[in-house]
């Protein structure tokens, strides 16, 4: 019909039904009943974040102690091991390399560590072919301690060929080479302050510091499918070249000619 309104507007203009004052005051209680329940909600939702915030704190304060503990642990192993590695003194070496001067017996000891630190990384890093997590840090360690020990026998015997054999017991001795490998660099032996701080706590800070930045550097050496046998033997032969290299490079300037040496005396007891 012409000018009426339509079926449907009709309807839409309709006021809607309500449920009456009972049913409003329902839901208004029924709201406030739910009030509580959403606060109480939130307030164990917050109490559980704090809750897991605090232990990540306490996990990350724990894995601190534990990284330090594992430092000041391998720390203390290459330190025990030190006094045991069998040190060839001047007159062994020029005897086992006969006709070669300094440098050339130097080049010589060289090559052998650096073939040596190269064996250990290329075994840590076949032994980590298939990597278990929890066996990762023993396996640096173990790694650390191996290049420690064929690092510190090079050092020493580099103090041989070169005239500056560092003064003391065979402990003191392996105390003040173990400081020349911590800090990559040649002993001064006429400084007696250069041996006594190897002697102290200094050399165990040292050492821990030596042995974080090598775990860092040896962390390649784990990857799995013989990858890590690779750079594990580059990595270790390019380091104990570079660490000869510097400690060759001090021991130059304070050498001390062959003909110019006192005849080695014994090594003197360690009092014990």
């Amino acid at each position: 019909m012409a000018g009426s309104t339509p079926f449907r507007k009709r309807r839409s203009r309709q006021p809607e039904l309500t449920s009456g004052p009972a049913e409003d005051v329902t839901r208004q209680e029924s709201a406030a009943d739910s009030a509580p329940d959403a606060m109480a909600d939130a307030n164990v939702e917050r109490g559980r974040t704090a809750s897991l915030a605090a232990a990540v704190g306490r996990g990350a304060k724990r894995s601190g102690r534990g990284a330090r503990a594992g430092l000041t642990a391998v720390a203390d192993r290459i330190i025990a091991n030190a006094p045991r590695i069998p040190v060839r003194d001047l007159a062994t070496l020029r005897g086992q390399f006969p006709g070669l001067g300094p440098e050339e017996l130097a080049d010589k000891l060289v090559a052998g560590a650096a073939n040596g630190t190269s064996t250990v990384g290329a075994g840590v890093g076949a032994a980590a072919m298939l990597p278990v997590p929890p066996a990762m840090p023993a396996e640096l360690a173990a790694e650390i301690v191996g290049v420690a020990a064929v690092e510190f026998k090079l050092i020493a015997e580099l103090h041989e060929v070169y005239g500056l054999r560092a003064p003391g017991t065979v402990r003191q001795r392996a105390t003040a080479y173990l400081g020349a490998w911590a800090q990559e660099r040649g002993i001064d032996v006429t400084s007696p302050m250069t041996l006594n701080a190897a002697l102290g706590g200094q050399l165990r800070r040292e050492l821990r510091q030596q042995v974080l930045k090598r775990t860092f550097r040896n962390l390649p050496n784990l990857a799995p499918f013989m990858i890590g046998a690779t750079v594990g033997a580059v990595m270790n032969r390019r380091d104990t070249k570079k660490l000869a290299e510097k400690v060759r490079k001090d021991l130059r300037g304070k050498q001390v000619r062959w003909d110019e040496l006192q005849p080695a005396s014994p090594p003197e007891p360690d009092g014990r």
